[in-house]
């Protein structure tokens, strides 16, 4: 700005106000200005405006893993969202860790990050550090994997229905006998999802035999429906795209094939289910929806809501030739 002012015989004053299209300021010096900035390759101090303007338009962002094709839909949408209204987004992995949580959660406060979006590990139960931020009026939307908490802003798939909508699947297609696999048993969407599954499956007049069991890794998930097939199921439900790869290799691993000899549903966000063939039926959990509500709760927050709520997107069967 001080070469720019030399050049130009402007203030320094002058030239700030043009450069932010101050109405003070006539178009034709806002134009010099402006043209001069570009030929000199002009860009204002980031870290000079955070500070006077405690806003560092930046979003901290902690997912399990960004490998997983759930968060990387979820990731995707948000970092669109913050682009387009003029945000940044830094993303940190916690590889479901509570002590990298809370280390990245030291990165995002040293950062002066202006919200926070978090996916908390199996093993967080106290959410203590994250509610902190409040107070420094930092505000934190928990998402996917929520803490049971009423105390805090939440966005999730509808656990509990896409559960019911699978379970329902699997009993219009007149199944006998159901080997179902769901994930970490610490998790508040495990325990909605396998209730409303077992619930609906148990509910109806002709008995499903149901086998419930857990895996919280592809690697269990492979281990365990290896098996139940032992069991001869005629079906396998998965609880989340993780548990299909494992489920899937464990099916391809005794040559079966799909539908005749075994059949399979998931609740996935769609990517994973349409690499086999035939395609995998799902129920869809859209990380890109999920992203976008997120982000939606977000702006809310920053604009001065203080209603805490969760919020939830649709699921719906995606009918696919593995059922």
């Amino acid at each position: 700005m001080k070469k720019i002012s030399e050049i130009l015989g402007l203030s320094i004053s002058t030239i700030s106000r043009a450069l932010k299209d101050h109405p003070d300021i006539s178009d034709k010096t806002k134009q010099r200005v402006v043209e001069l900035a570009t030929t000199l390759d002009y860009e204002p101090n980031a870290n000079a405006i955070n500070l006077r303007t405690s806003n560092s338009k930046l979003f901290g962002l902690i997912v399990p893993s960004i490998s997983n094709s759930f968060y990387n839909s979820f990731i995707s949408s948000v970092e669109e969202e913050s682009r387009r209204n003029g945000y940044s987004l830094m993303i940190l992995q916690s590889g479901d860790d509570p002590s990298i949580e809370i280390t990245n959660l030291k990165l995002c406060r040293q950062n002066r990050i202006t919200g926070l979006f978090v996916c908390i590990s199996p093993d967080t139960v106290n959410i203590d550090a994250f509610l902190r931020l409040k107070e420094i009026e930092i505000p934190v939307i928990f998402f996917d994997k929520v803490p049971e908490s009423n105390d805090c802003n939440k966005v999730c798939v509808a656990d509990s229905l896409s559960a019911t909508i699978a379970a329902n699947a699997i009993i219009n297609k007149k199944k006998k006998k159901v080997v179902a696999l769901f994930g970490n048993t610490h998790l508040l969407i495990t325990r909605k999802r396998l209730e409303a599954f077992t619930t609906t499956i148990n509910e109806k007049v002709n008995k499903i035999k149901l086998i419930t069991d857990y895996a919280v890794s592809s690697a269990q998930a492979e281990e365990a429906a290896l098996k139940h097939l032992k069991e001869k199921p005629d079906t396998f439900f998965c609880m989340s795209d993780e548990i299909l790869t494992g489920t899937m290799k464990a099916i391809q691993k005794k040559g079966l094939k799909i539908p005749d000899d075994i059949s399979v549903i998931a609740i996935s966000n769609g990517d994973i289910p349409k690499l086999y063939f035939p395609e995998i039926t799902y129920v869809e959990t859209s990380g890109l929806k999920l992203g976008k509500l997120a982000f939606s709760s977000m702006m809310a927050c920053l604009g001065g809501s203080t209603f805490i709520q969760e919020l939830t997107i649709e699921s719906l069967l995606v009918e696919g030739e593995s059922l």
